[in-house]
């Protein structure tokens, strides 16, 4: 492992600033505690700050020698709204219902470390746009921070982020070329029909046998509408009706996301899951109020750019820790907006060891390995500075 010297020895202050971010989880467009830390450390180390992107985001900027190409790196800050059950971390929320259970408190970190780095060595040509971005929980912060005029304000040739691997072992690099995550769907089905005794069913309109028709059907379409060779995922969280033993519901409501990994895939299961609604609400009578929204798209790695993440890497974590043959995964990322706009690519990093072990993201028990904090930071820098090597 080749980290980066003068980052090593941030290594401490990293941890110190990661597990005060831990205490004080803010989630989507609500991080105002931690874009303040951000831009306050920003600005001690003479980089310039822009605020006003996507409510709570900011945007660093870094100016290294004379050079016109501009390099955009990418960090998540916020939480997510759900306990933390790490009741012996001495630095577990603070907030109820509030925690960091997907690592972006590491990554905004990991930034920081780099943006700091890169502040005192300025050893490359052009400059270096830090994006530090709000909501990327189901709320597309990477969009909103567009829409406010992002790249036009500041222009990127290239974008990278980086996100955590609970699964991989520490300082493993995923990163390759083309689609690594999905487009993220997400529904809201609402079937209305007439409530009434539980003894007397003919007198009302009950909403439930349509609602578990319409869950089997939709169940169906992944196994028997769609090509088997094609990558879809069609899953219901919540699933509720009712307050009484002895009562029809009126209203039934079910919600759930839908994950794809191409365009044409995307269409056909959009146009499927209306149909299929629409008919068996039909059928049964009942109302249906229907909300269907499309999220994130897929996230698709440019080829140039994965090459020069995947080099960058190599650097810092050596050949045997470099994975080049990580599946697409059908989890989401709203990096794949700034993808959209501009080359780049989107790197995992490992961070399991026996004494950390695997909790999976999304979990109360998830935490970030303090380890990973200057491996993700060097390989940032050395992106920089093996790409903005010249002119």
């Amino acid at each position: 492992m080749a980290v980066i010297d003068r980052i090593a020895a941030y290594h401490a202050e990293m941890t110190e600033w990661r597990r005060d971010f831990h205490a004080h989880p803010e989630i989507g467009f609500e991080e105002v505690r931690t874009s303040g830390i951000v831009a306050e450390k920003l600005e001690s180390w003479g980089i310039e700050v822009y605020r006003g992107f996507g409510k709570t985001g900011l945007m660093g900027v870094i100016h290294g020698r004379p050079g016109n190409r501009k390099i955009g790196l990418r960090a998540d800050m916020d939480a997510l709204p759900m306990p933390e059950l790490n009741d012996h971390l001495p630095y577990k929320s603070t907030y109820e219902n509030r925690m960091h259970a997907c690592g972006h408190d590491g990554h905004t970190t990991m930034l920081l470390g780099a943006a700091r780095y890169l502040a005192e060595t300025r050893n490359f040509s052009g400059t270096v746009h830090l994006i530090f971005q709000p909501a990327e929980e189901g709320l597309t912060g990477a969009a909103e921070m567009l829409r406010d005029g992002l790249f036009e304000k500041f222009p990127c040739d290239q974008v990278y982020g980086i996100h955590n691997a609970w699964n991989l072992p520490l300082g493993t690099a995923a990163i390759r070329p083309g689609t690594v995550l999905a487009a993220v769907d997400y529904f809201t089905i609402t079937l209305k029909g007439r409530s009434s005794h539980a003894a007397q069913p003919h007198q009302g309109l009950d909403p439930l046998p349509c609602a578990v028709q319409i869950y089997t059907a939709l169940q169906n379409l992944v196994s028997r509408r769609m090509d088997p060779h094609d990558v879809v995922v069609l899953s219901i969280g919540q699933f509720n009706a009712g307050t009484s033993q002895i009562v029809i519901p009126e209203t039934v409501t079910m919600t759930g996301t839908i994950r794809t990994l191409k365009a044409g895939v995307r269409k056909q299961m959009d146009e499927l899951f209306h149909q299929t609604v629409q008919n068996l609400a039909a059928a049964h009578g009942v109302e249906l109020i229907l909300d269907y929204k499309r999220s994130y798209p897929p996230t698709i790695n440019t080829a140039e750019e994965a090459s020069a993440f995947e080099a960058a890497a190599r650097d810092v974590v050596g050949d045997d820790l470099i994975k080049t043959d990580l599946p697409s995964l059908t989890a989401g990322e709203d990096f794949a907006y700034y993808l959209e706009k501009a080359p780049g690519a989107f790197m995992l990093l490992g961070q399991t060891t026996p004494e950390h072990g695997a909790v999976p993201v999304h979990n109360g028990r998830y935490d970030f390995n303090d380890d990973l904090l200057p491996i993700g930071a060097s390989c940032f820098a050395r992106l920089v500075e093996q790409q903005l090597s010249g002119v």
